[in-house]
């Protein structure tokens, strides 16, 4: 019988203020404290709380059958912390439950793997200790920014002791094989490798209420169904998204919350699958071959590569001087400098200067507060200009000089 695997994302960035060009070097209120506060509080709303409640009563109905896994970014418990304590109380009764599965990932919800080993590191250490520290848990699994894998990405993540990841089932990467089986890595076969059912995941995080799409609307049966018609041999149907799916991306009116509260009864009662973790599967179930992924690959677009992020100039340029003071940033350290630098690292930032517009552009709106990708590249700019010049004035000043220290001056 085959297995569901439900794992959602949950993240949100510090957003940025209106930084202008005359704001250089006359001050350093670089994020939107307001826009934080009022994002994260609706988002609670609308999503995490109600989301979080059906999540719960599915586990007290259905007990060991129903079992979920979550990626929460840092910047996400510490807005939860700060604007939404309801959520972090409710994503930790959750926890209680034993069914949940809370997974690493990057500190920041950055990009680090691509350009600095240390601080991929060290976000990953951060983020292990905050999870333990909050859900008493310590993840096992670990599921990049963006599900962002490639063949070096995976040797890091292994050599930070987990023995499984999450990343995208890409069709130029799987060819004929299916996204349904467990996999590892062709660089390390001690990496396994759970992939995304791409197709029946965005059918309910992008198409669900997409009223043009043929398959409108999508009910409980019908997913059903098409879970019950793949083929025999394949093992676990990968179904990971975005969290804010339910009644953020989908409103409540659209019946999301009504899908997510029928489709695992139906599963479970009508067809006897289960829901199981990640940690879970890779005790189950064996690798049926290895991937070759020699450049990096991602849930994002229809080419499911880095060009969301890293797709032209303006990103580049941004990307590259980010991460040229790291070492600078590290010399003079300085927490507040540090902090803000990592909230700058967020992949979101990037995002919003993709140029690109393909089936699923509007993703690319979510929360966007930007008119063009060029205005959320010369804001971003602005700020890390900013940062660029306190850094190194801190990294030039000179050590003042100690007293005590002349020939003169003899102890008593």
């Amino acid at each position: 019988m085959k297995s569901i695997c439900f794992y959602f994302q949950v993240h949100q960035p510090y957003r940025l203020s209106s930084y202008r060009f005359f704001d250089i070097g006359a001050h350093d209120h670089y994020f939107d404290e307001y826009a934080n506060r009022y994002i994260m509080q609706q988002v609670a709303e609308k999503c995490y709380l109600p989301a979080n409640e059906v999540l719960l009563g599915l586990i007290k109905k259905h007990g060991e059958a129903f079992k979920v896994s979550f990626s929460i970014s840092g910047l996400a418990l510490e807005q939860f912390e700060q604007y939404a304590p309801k959520v972090l109380k409710s994503f930790q009764k959750l926890a209680e439950t034993g069914n949940v599965e809370f997974l690493a990932e990057t500190w920041a919800h950055s990009l680090a793997a691509l350009k600095s080993k240390r601080e991929f590191s060290e976000q990953v250490k951060m983020h292990v200790q905050k999870i333990k520290s909050l859900f008493g848990q310590k993840p096992v699994t670990f599921r990049n920014t963006e599900l962002v894998y490639s063949n070096d990405i995976g040797n890091m993540v292994y050599k930070l002791g987990f023995d499984t990841m999450l990343t995208e089932g890409a069709k130029h990467i799987l060819g004929w094989k299916s996204p349904n089986l467990m996999y590892c890595s062709a660089a390390n076969p001690k990496l396994k490798l759970l992939l995304k059912n791409f197709q029946l995941s965005d059918d309910i995080a992008f198409r669900f209420s997409e009223r043009a799409w043929n398959e409108w609307p999508l009910t409980a049966e019908k997913f059903v169904s098409w879970i019950e018609k793949t083929n025999p041999k394949d093992e676990v149907i990968n179904l990971f998204m975005d969290y804010e799916t339910f009644g953020e991306h989908q409103w409540a009116e659209t019946g999301i919350f009504e899908f997510l509260k029928s489709f695992p009864a139906l599963a479970i009662e009508k067809s006897g699958m289960h829901f199981k973790t990640p940690s879970e599967l890779s005790e189950e179930l064996q690798p049926v071959a290895q991937l070759n992924v020699p450049y990096p690959i991602s849930w994002a677009d229809e080419e499911r590569d880095l060009t969301a992020w890293l797709g032209n100039e303006m990103q580049d340029e941004a990307f590259n001087k980010l991460y040229d003071i790291e070492s600078k940033i590290r010399k003079i350290k300085d927490d507040k400098m540090i902090r803000q630098w990592r909230y700058l690292q967020a992949s979101d930032h990037f995002y919003y200067m993709c140029t690109k517009w393909f089936s699923d552009g509007d993703v690319h709106k979510y929360f966007n507060p930007y008119s063009s990708p060029y205005d959320a590249f010369i804001n971003y700019m602005n700020i890390l200009s900013d940062l660029v010049i306190r850094v190194n004035k801190q990294a030039t000043r000179k050590p003042a000089k100690r007293a005590g220290t002349r020939k003169t001056d003899v102890p008593a």
